[in-house]
């Protein structure tokens, strides 16, 4: 399927690891030209096509020099994937155990980042009746199976992305969430991530919590997401494909989400 994406223009946010990396892949070799930003520029981003942005998008100072730089190197934005969030000091006892500082920190990574780079993007994405694409969490349908900070914020975000597509539609823009399960990245690969933390707490290796985990998530599909099934959906929501949706919340977690 052609998705008609060449030569189109991308700002992903997160983009150096993970799913945001696998969408500047997915849209690059899709002829877009991306522009993806990150705290830091992984080589891996600098090879798969996109144009590396360094800049810290947890604060409104790193957000203004982020956009600006993106929307001067393309000429102006026809797709924003919010995607950057995370983040590996996730509190692992609880709701009386997470204090004022990680709710902070967690609320503007996952959540005010996507609300400032949208704020800064939407003039460039009204002028060509573009697309926003916020990655959330399969937690935020699921907020009891923590950390709770980290869900709330999605479900935030979530909420974000609807009525921010009620309130511009009309203007030509659409606005989609992505809401992925747990997806084979950083957060639960590497050994000092948050899976290998959760592996620690239940007196496991991170290999052997890892083989467990679908089972014990209650994954149909058997197996974790992979960060190119995720982008390969992002791209999709971006083409003209899939005009007619906008406001709706996509999961992509292998069958983790019971109800209807």
């Amino acid at each position: 399927m052609d998705l008609h994406l060449h030569d189109k223009t991308a700002l992903v946010t997160g983009a150096s690891r993970g799913i945001g990396l696998a969408a500047a892949r997915t849209l690059a070799a899709e002829g877009m030209r991306v522009v993806g930003v990150a705290r830091t520029a992984s080589p891996a981003l600098k090879e798969c096509g996109a144009i590396p942005v360094a800049a810290d998008l947890s604060t409104p100072e790193g957000v203004e020099r982020g956009v600006r730089a993106a929307v001067a190197e393309l000429g102006g934005l026809d797709l924003l994937v919010n995607n950057v969030g995370g983040d590996d000091a996730y509190v692992l006892g609880g709701f009386l155990e997470t204090d004022e500082e990680s709710w902070g920190r967690i609320f503007d990574l996952n959540l005010f980042s996507a609300v400032r780079v949208t704020r800064a993007a939407l003039p460039s994405l009204l002028e060509r009746a573009g697309v926003v694409v916020n990655i959330s969490s399969v937690g935020a349908r699921m907020p009891h199976s923590g950390p709770i900070e980290y869900n709330t914020a999605k479900a935030a975000l979530t909420a974000f992305g609807k009525a921010l597509s009620k309130e511009f539609g009309p203007r030509g823009l659409r606005v989609n969430t992505v809401s992925p399960g747990p997806v084979r990245t950083a957060i639960w690969e590497a050994a000092d991530g948050f899976g290998a933390k959760l592996a620690a707490e239940q007196g496991v290796g991170l290999a052997q919590f890892l083989d467990a985990l679908p089972a014990r998530m209650g994954l149909t599909t058997g197996r974790m997401v992979d960060p190119e099934e995720v982008g390969a959906l992002i791209a999709f929501l971006a083409s003209d494909h899939a005009r007619s949706m906008t406001g709706s919340d996509h999961l992509i977690e292998g069958g983790m989400v019971k109800t209807v």
